[in-house]
């Protein structure tokens, strides 16, 4: 009996190192094909993400939030929100490489039109 609970003591341990390490990552729910780039800057301070992916569809989120879809319509509204909370913001730009120019220039323009600090993320 007592070799037992050492072994369930194991087996629980286990379990809890899994479930932590599983809550740490943080996977992009939205399969986007970023495009490469040689300069591997990084920012830390990246609060709002825009994602873009192959079929146009716009998705938003703040911080480690899952993305959630939005209308292209809605996106400068929803971003003008965003830089009245905090305007010391970054707003990171996830695009699909194989989407239309325009899309990423509508997201660019409205980060110039409000003056709001983007970057766009690229792969290594």
């Amino acid at each position: 009996m007592f070799a037992m609970s050492s072994m369930t003591d194991l087996i629980f341990l286990l379990l809890l190192f899994f479930v932590m390490a599983s809550t740490m990552s943080s996977p992009n729910d939205i399969k986007i094909n970023l495009p490469t780039a040689r300069a591997t800057t990084a920012t830390k301070q990246v609060v709002a993400k825009v994602s873009i992916d192959n079929l146009g569809n716009y998705y938003v989120a703040l911080g480690r939030q899952t993305p959630m879809p939005i209308a292209a319509e809605d996106l400068e509204s929803y971003l003008c929100t965003i830089q009245a909370q905090d305007s010391t913001m970054y707003i990171a730009l996830h695009a699909d490489q194989d989407i239309a120019y325009r899309e990423v220039v509508n997201v660019l323009d409205i980060a110039n039109q409000y003056k709001m600090k983007i970057v766009l993320a690229t792969k290594k």
